[in-house]
């Protein structure tokens, strides 16, 4: 846009880059941020920078957290022997807004895809063996998104881990095929939770 600054150019690109976020929405966005008050801005921009440098995976399930272990592995209220593997940190803040599961996570940062070049050795897989290994866990809940990509990472889970005698379930399809955990109701997950069925 030769009309604009190049700064006010530079920030619209760079908000247009976010998932979800198309050219007008980025504008709009730029905009609301030129005219806001200056301190919007610069909490936005310290919030961004703080996250961005404190922010790591769990050392136990790959969530996001900003300690060695997040807040969940070092609950001691939390079922210890059951845990709930999903493909993105996304999917825990989902599976907890259904207020119905305590056991523990396992974030696999994605799902086998030989489409898109990603491999079983790309995933976390190796660190969730590790942790079945321990002889704490009982039962695996594959809540992977039901879609090709999903299905297949859990398929693959669930032929690695029920040679080590652990009970694998997968949780009820009462989702959309094709839909993501993030964009599920909470009423619609918890009945999915509740639902699940064994692999065999």
């Amino acid at each position: 846009m030769r009309y604009l600054s190049g700064p006010v150019n530079r920030l619209i690109e760079e908000l247009a880059r976010l998932p979800g976020i198309g050219p007008k929405t980025a504008q709009r966005l730029a905009f609301y941020l030129l005219n806001a008050p200056p301190e919007v801005a610069h909490n936005l921009a310290r919030a961004l920078v703080s996250a961005r440098d404190s922010v790591r995976y769990c050392s136990i399930c790959a969530n996001l957290t900003d300690r060695e272990i997040c807040q969940i592995c070092s609950d001691p209220e939390r079922d210890p022997t059951l845990v709930c593997v999903v493909q993105e940190p996304r999917d825990v803040v989902a599976m907890e807004k259904t207020r119905g599961y305590r056991g523990l996570y396992h974030v696999l940062r994605g799902a086998i895809s030989p489409l898109a070049g990603v491999g079983p050795e790309d995933l976390t897989i190796r660190q969730l063996l590790a942790r079945l290994n321990k002889g704490v866990i009982r039962e695996v809940i594959l809540a992977t998104n039901p879609d090709v990509e999903g299905d297949a990472t859990a398929l693959y889970l669930a032929r690695l881990i029920k040679p080590l005698g652990l009970k694998v379930t997968r949780i009820a399809h009462g989702l959309p095929v094709g839909a993501h955990l993030e964009y599920a109701d909470e009423m619609t997950l918890a009945m999915a939770l509740e639902g699940r069925r064994e692999i065999t």
